[in-house]
């Protein structure tokens, strides 16, 4: 029996893009549902459509891109925009996955997956991209120095960004503030 890979990649459960360069040159309709949007409206875009803001997009690519050449893939949560649909610009929380299918040039092609995490995690206080960051950050475990390394800031400068987003979140402590963010 032939396997119709098209067709798979259409009917995949999960949003899923191919990419040149951070731009969709593919997509499933998992994914344009997710987002809010036709296949004609991302196709061709950059990716940065689908970020809260563009500061995000870059420094995403930025800390991406060693890993994606390191071991050829990547995954985090973080939170995204919707283009489209009954609530534009609204953000979700996401899980990306990707896979680079070049070491040597980690963003010149790639396969990517999208999964809204929205039904279990929602985004209720007001964050900037920094607070997005370090949140996504601490939700994997990592210490405030980890975090500091991941993002090219100070683990003091982190702390700051935890302590705003513990009062943010009304949170006593680090592991309350975690649970917080992973219950939405």
């Amino acid at each position: 029996m032939d396997i119709d890979y098209r067709l798979a990649f259409d009917l995949a459960p999960v949003g899923l893009a191919l990419s040149r360069q951070r731009t969709m040159v593919d997509c499933n309709q998992a994914l344009c549902d997710m987002f809010g949007a036709t296949r004609e409206q991302l196709v061709g875009q950059s990716f940065q459509i689908l970020y809260p803001s563009a500061d995000e997009y870059e420094r995403t690519g930025a800390r991406m891109a060693p890993l994606l050449g390191r071991s050829g893939t990547y995954a985090d949560d973080r939170i995204m925009k919707r283009v489209g649909g009954p609530l534009p610009g609204e953000t979700f929380w996401c899980h990306v996955t990707g896979r680079a299918l070049s070491r040597d040039a980690p963003h010149a092609a790639g396969i990517w997956s999208f999964e809204d995490l929205s039904s279990r995690r929602t985004v209720k206080a007001e964050l900037t991209p920094r607070e997005r960051e370090v949140a996504a950050f601490l939700m994997d475990g990592l210490t405030s120095k980890q975090i500091g390394k991941a993002l090219a800031i100070s683990h003091r400068t982190v702390e700051i960004y935890r302590a705003r987003l513990m009062r943010k979140y009304q949170a006593h402590s680090t592991p309350d503030l975690v649970h917080r963010l992973l219950a939405g």
